[in-house]
């Protein structure tokens, strides 16, 4: 079995500091309740609402002594993380490491950018250019960032590139209003969520933060997914939480048994068709 930790926090806008104080407090609560795997929310080192902060809080992973820090904390934990990256000067990309062991296994640089009425990542970060899968301690996994995640195309890329685990970091707003608690638009991550993990048949966790910046409200409601497309475990809306739940990675290969996309999926084909498409357009 493996423990997975989802932090469902409200970090600090703008104050690294503070949120390095937060997350090595949470990695703590992580190694006493002998978790494996904890993952944070998007840009959980900075807070969302950036804008021209962006610069202030940048970093850069190989060189930074808060991930230093954090990988002295960590030991043989696996975290999970949000962060502004400054990957080259005055080149700043919405970024999630994954780190653990005294390395950094893998960073992701978010590729979907939205530009549009409260968000405005395309003004102050760089779009990433690339979907890759990665070994970790406990298998192949991939990493996504919110608006990433509801663009089927790139889980089909983890999924090609066999992935066991899909870890999707979150700054999702809460909107529109139901009957049972939290937020309609809760419904399209959940969606989202069952689908990949059931045709992909994979692990999909998807955290998400809470709070309240500049009057937006973040709506929580963090999950995780097992490779048979079934729930197993759901933070509350809008609360700070710490989500905790054993997985058993046998489900993986019980899933694989018995729905056979990924040994009938054929990566080449879709490759040919898309690059006919871009030539002809």
């Amino acid at each position: 079995m493996i423990k997975v930790a989802l932090a469902q926090i409200k970090p600090f806008l703008g104050e690294v500091n503070k949120n390095l104080d937060l997350h090595l407090d949470l990695i703590e609560q992580a190694h006493q309740n002998k978790v494996n795997i904890l993952l944070f929310p998007e840009l959980s080192l900075t807070g969302y609402l950036l804008r021209d902060l962006v610069p202030e809080v940048a970093l850069h992973p190989s060189q930074s002594p808060i991930f230093q820090r954090l990988l002295k904390a960590c030991q043989d934990l696996i975290i999970i993380l949000g962060f502004v990256e400054e990957k080259e000067p005055g080149l700043y990309f919405n970024s999630v490491a994954c780190l653990g062991r005294g390395q950094i296994f893998h960073i992701h640089r978010k590729v979907y950018l939205p530009n549009y009425g409260m968000f405005e990542e395309g003004k102050f970060f760089t779009p990433g250019r690339a979907i890759t899968s990665f070994d970790f301690p406990y298998g192949r996994a991939g990493l996504l960032i919110c608006y990433d995640f509801l663009h089927y195309g790139t889980s089909y890329a983890l999924f090609s590139g066999g992935a066991d685990y899909i870890f999707v970091l979150s700054a999702a707003p809460g909107r529109g209003f139901q009957e049972s608690p939290g937020f309609a638009s809760q419904r399209m991550w959940e969606l989202m969520g069952e689908t990949i993990s059931f045709f992909s048949s994979v692990f999909v966790f998807y955290c998400n933060r809470v709070g309240f910046e500049d009057g937006k409200g973040f709506a929580g409601g963090s999950f995780i997914y097992n490779p048979f497309g079934q729930l197993i475990a759901q933070a509350p809306p809008l609360d700070k939480d710490m989500l905790i739940t054993d997985i058993d990675p046998g489900d993986l290969q019980a899933a694989r048994q018995k729905r056979f996309y990924r040994r009938d999926n054929r990566p080449e084909i879709i490759w040919r068709s898309l690059e006919k498409i871009i030539r002809n357009d």
